[in-house]
């Protein structure tokens, strides 16, 4: 019997069990309970969900193979994940959950950006949810491939086509199922299954002691296209450029939807305090781990994999060196566990912000709960239809278009980030500069990576979120000064006794 695959079915039968069990159990399905979970989410597993829900295969693959390729200097953008990791839950997270209930009990943050300046127009929420729809649809695909690679790493026997169908079927079925709390309960066991396998590893070799820190001076070259790799030893002999943009990927948080909208479910502000220590100390544990991970793999496999150019599978080639076939497939899992706490938030996310901020308010106005409920699965299935066939073309225009991946964080970030923490903290912002300051961002964000990210080094966030909150607040401060509605629904947010 093979135990890796025995451990992997075993997985998969507790994930959908999870989206059946909440289709059964819940019984008043309405819009809010499925995009939302009705605001019931307890403080782990809203803190361990949305952080599942951000790293992808990424933190498990990517990373480490990033860095035993080319040492401790790529470790600057797990630096700056940490830092914005810790700022989004400190500054934005309670705040949020205060100003989404306060502005029309919001369940989407573009149904929340439109109400906090009284619903003065659908401009704001449509181009929100256009971005988010077309993103998300996107960075789906790119979850679907991500899985796939693992899939066909682990079963080479399973051909790319089957293993992207099996992979997308089992994420539709219980975010179809499920809806809100379904991918939250996944996420969280999710979370505490990557925790455990990227501990797992490093504690491992350690015990062991079987490493020797004189092959980390050890220059290998790929055979196939003559790529040199030489481990940077330290973090400081990064560039100034690398360490700079390192630390600007942590500003995407402040505009990430699908992480946002964890901060809106928790049952109650309170419960903030005791979410963001979770959250804090998982992402500074698996992300030291991560690095800890390409540091001995660099000792231990590092020719094997760079001469071959496979450093992205430094993960998979240490948990079975150390572990036996059961428990590795287990821990192998953790890498499939991690794509799919990403898909699933995408999907719901994208799900949402289509029927809550077009379908609702444009299509069908009084459309019944079950209606948009049952529109929201259809959504799903739809998001993930598309996403199947992006991710499955052969053609260059799909290559393109996943490479366009790597670039929507920084898209949502800079677009998004200053307009929400303006929201939060600055009474004086107007419906006009909250819209001035997300076409801003986003547009500074697309020119700087089309014509200046590869001359200067610098990723094109930092421009964009600048000029962002630059233009929120010019043009805002040029508008007429908010209504008292609005300035009341500031007001009735930050009031300490709001705690429901």
């Amino acid at each position: 019997m093979n135990y890796e695959i025995l451990a992997f079915v075993l997985y998969f039968v507790l994930v959908i069990g999870i989206g059946i069990y909440f289709f059964v159990s819940t019984k008043n399905h309405t819009e809010a309970e499925y995009f939302l979970g009705g605001r019931k989410m307890g403080p782990w597993v809203t803190a361990l969900s949305a952080q599942a829900s951000d790293m992808s295969a990424w933190l498990l693959m990517g990373l480490p193979g990033s860095i035993l390729a080319f040492g401790l200097g790529q470790a600057w953008i797990g630096i700056g994940l940490a830092i914005g990791t810790a700022l989004n839950w400190i500054i934005v997270a309670k705040r949020l959950r205060k100003f989404s209930k306060a502005s029309g009990d919001a369940i989407t943050l573009p149904e929340y950006l439109s109400n906090r300046f009284a619903g003065q127009g659908h401009t704001l929420s449509i181009i929100c949810a256009l971005v988010f729809f077309v993103s998300f649809t996107i960075y789906v695909a790119s979850s679907f491939v991500a899985g796939t690679t693992v899939f066909t790493t682990l079963f080479p026997n399973l051909g790319e086509n089957t293993a992207m169908i099996i992979f997308a079927l089992i994420i539709i079925v219980y975010t179809f199922l499920g809806g809100f709390k379904a991918v939250c309960w996944t996420d969280f066991f999710q979370g505490i299954l990557m925790l455990i396998a990227l501990l797992a590893i490093p504690i491992a070799v350690m015990v062991s002691g079987n490493f020797d820190t004189s092959l980390l001076s050890e220059v290998y070259v790929n055979s196939a296209d003559g790529t040199t790799y030489e481990f940077v030893p330290t973090f400081f002999d990064a560039s100034a450029k690398d360490i700079i943009s390192g630390l600007a990927w942590g500003l995407g948080y402040f505009g990430m939807p699908h992480i946002l909208v964890r901060f809106m479910s928790i049952e109650k502000p309170s419960m903030i305090k005791k979410s963001a220590v979770v959250a804090i100390v998982w992402v500074i544990l698996s992300l030291g781990a991560a690095i800890a991970i390409a540091y001995f793999g660099r000792m231990l496999v590092g020719e094997e994999l760079l001469t071959q150019g496979l450093q992205k599978t430094v993960f998979i080639a240490l948990a079975r060196m150390y572990f036996p076939a059961f428990v590795s497939g287990l821990l192998l899992a953790a890498i499939i566990a991690a794509s799919m706490s990403t898909a699933d938030s995408q999907l719901l996310v994208s799900s949402s912000s289509f029927t809550n901020d077009i379908y609702k308010p444009l299509i069908r106005k009084n459309a019944s709960d079950k209606e948009l409920l049952w529109i929201g699965r259809c959504v799903v299935l739809a998001v993930a239809v598309i996403a199947y066939f992006i991710a499955a073309s052969k053609g260059s225009g799909a290559q393109a278009i996943m490479d366009m991946v790597e670039n929507a964080w920084g898209l949502f970030g800079a677009a998004f980030g200053p307009v929400v923490i303006l929201s939060l903290f600055w009474r004086r912002i107007t419906y006009k500069g909250a819209v001035a300051g997300i076409v801003a961002g986003a547009v500074v964000d697309i020119a700087w990576y089309l014509f200046l990210s590869a001359s200067t080094g610098i990723y094109e966030i930092l421009p964009g979120f600048i000029a962002g909150g630059i233009l929120a607040v010019a043009v805002s401060l040029a508008d007429k000064a908010p209504s008292a509605e609005v300035m009341a629904i500031f007001d009735n947010a930050v009031n300490d006794e709001i705690d429901d």
